[in-house]
């Protein structure tokens, strides 16, 4: 970001996006790629998820996927490098040049882009083999118009793939009181309780954008041993996987 980023242009300001989210994780950004900094968690993680969208993609050598709220992209990255044509888009320009700047360095092709899911989808509907959202969903105003601005992302058939958190008092305990107080695994104020989304609000909110639930399934952190596991148990970390007939 610039100098002029905490002032949103009149466009910005209609867009589905929170000013102080946004800057919230700007000012995290020269940490995205640190395997031990703040976004610890996320890299101790990142190999279970794209194993999964690998495995419900059929592959990614030759897709084209889009990573909807790609932060620093270590998604997209990941999925570049699996082979797929990736898209990253989010609205937190510093995390984007951090991005883009790893990408170069790496040798690894990603085309980021400044925008929302919505903008992405009126461009670019029907584009898409891949469609990921992971752990963005609660950080928008409106996770529902998010959800199905991915619908709209996919081409048919394609899988949808969104990673969350349920709003449980079990995953306010964790994940907020644990992670961000106890044990200082993310910042204070990462998360708000209010945006964690149940599973059940997010297939309904999916199934009315036309998407089929094919997969539901808890992950489960450990963070002293920093492993992750897949679980039956949805009450914290979940993420499901959908299909646009």
């Amino acid at each position: 970001m610039n100098d002029t980023d905490s002032t949103p242009t009149e466009p910005e300001a209609r867009r589905n996006a929170d000013r102080a989210e946004i800057e919230k994780f700007s000012a995290l950004a020269s940490q995205w790629w640190d395997p031990h900094g703040k976004f610890r968690p996320l890299h101790d993680i990142n190999p279970l998820r794209l194993a999964l969208i690998e495995r419900h993609a059929g592959g990614l050598k030759g897709k084209l996927a889009i990573d909807v709220g790609c932060g620093g992209g270590l998604v997209a990255e990941g999925l570049a490098r699996m082979g797929a044509t990736v898209t990253g888009i989010d609205l937190a320009e510093k995390a984007l040049a951090v991005a883009r700047l790893h990408a170069l360095d790496e040798g690894v092709a990603v085309d980021y882009r400044l925008c929302t899911a919505e903008e992405a989808a009126a461009e670019m509907a029907g584009r898409f083999d891949v469609v990921t959202c992971l752990e963005m969903l609660e950080h928008v105003p409106d996770p529902t118009a998010v959800i199905a601005a991915c619908a709209e992302l996919a081409r048919r058939d394609a899988p949808v793939i969104m990673s969350t958190i349920a709003r449980t008092p079990k995953a306010y305990a964790s994940a907020i009181v644990g992670a961000e107080y106890v044990l200082g695994l993310l910042p204070k104020g990462t998360h708000e309780y209010a945006r964690f989304l149940k599973p059940s609000e997010l297939v309904a909110s999916a199934r009315q954008a036309g998407l089929r639930l094919v997969e539901l399934r808890g992950m489960h952190y450990n963070p002293f041993s920093h492993r992750a596991r897949w679980s039956s148990d949805t009450s914290v970390n979940y993420i499901a996987v959908f299909r646009k007939p």
